[in-house]
């Protein structure tokens, strides 16, 4: 289908644009806090004056990392679940089930960015501004918009991405694979078991449990 191939040249593509920007926000967003903060500390206690903006802009940045990390947290399939049922499953009734639960996901995150965009567009109408900044009120939850957005995005990529019923695999974002496979966790194991020889049977079998797959390993393909 021409129009199927189009979407999974172009989507891959649009993932990894979100997710840069996701980074460059939340990474710069954390530097300014951390900055603002010691400044802030650095003047109140030096020169005995503080910054008379501090609070107030790190209120509008944590509404910034706030829920631009949730697309973030969504895009690298971070949140927690309730899979008891779901892992009862054989992997093409996961896979259906995975689309249905990334559809109505983003579905109710369209509608909460929906809702959130009345909102800003009610506090613009008013004018209201911060109290000591003056800047302009809904340009801070302008954001918010944007993080709902930005979700719904990323499950409508997982979607997408579980649509291909002929993949084995289970994707719990566009680019994570559901695996219960910690990285860290067995790089660790691997680097024991390499420098460790392990005589007693049982204590190998203990080892190799607790190798066993624990986590979501991200698919880089």
């Amino acid at each position: 289908m021409p129009l199927y191939t189009a979407l999974t040249k172009m989507l891959p593509l649009t993932d990894k644009l979100i997710g840069k920007a996701e980074i460059y926000v939340l990474g710069w967003g954390i530097i300014i806090m951390a900055a603002n903060t010691i400044a802030n500390v650095f003047g109140r206690y030096l020169f005995s004056q503080s910054i008379y903006f501090t609070e107030e802009l790190n209120e509008f940045l944590i509404v910034i990392i706030t829920f631009m990390g949730l697309g973030y947290v969504t895009r690298k399939g971070r949140h927690i679940r309730m899979s008891a049922l779901y892992d009862l499953l054989s992997a093409r009734y996961k896979k259906l089930l995975m689309i249905i639960i990334a559809s109505l996901t983003a579905v109710a995150m369209f509608m909460l960015a929906w809702y959130a965009l009345e909102y800003v567009i009610k506090l613009a109408s008013r004018g209201r501004v911060t109290p000591a900044l003056q800047f302009p009120l809904y340009l801070t939850y302008i954001w918010v918009v944007i993080g709902f957005a930005v979700t719904g995005i990323q499950y409508v990529l997982t979607a997408f991405r579980n649509l291909n019923l002929s993949d084995e695999h289970v994707y719990i974002s566009f680019t994570t694979v559901d695996e219960y496979l910690d990285p860290e966790i067995a790089e660790v194991m691997h680097l024991y078991q390499q420098d460790h020889t392990v005589e007693n049977p049982d204590q190998e079998q203990a080892v190799k449990a607790t190798s066993e797959p624990l986590g979501y390993q991200e698919n880089k393909s």
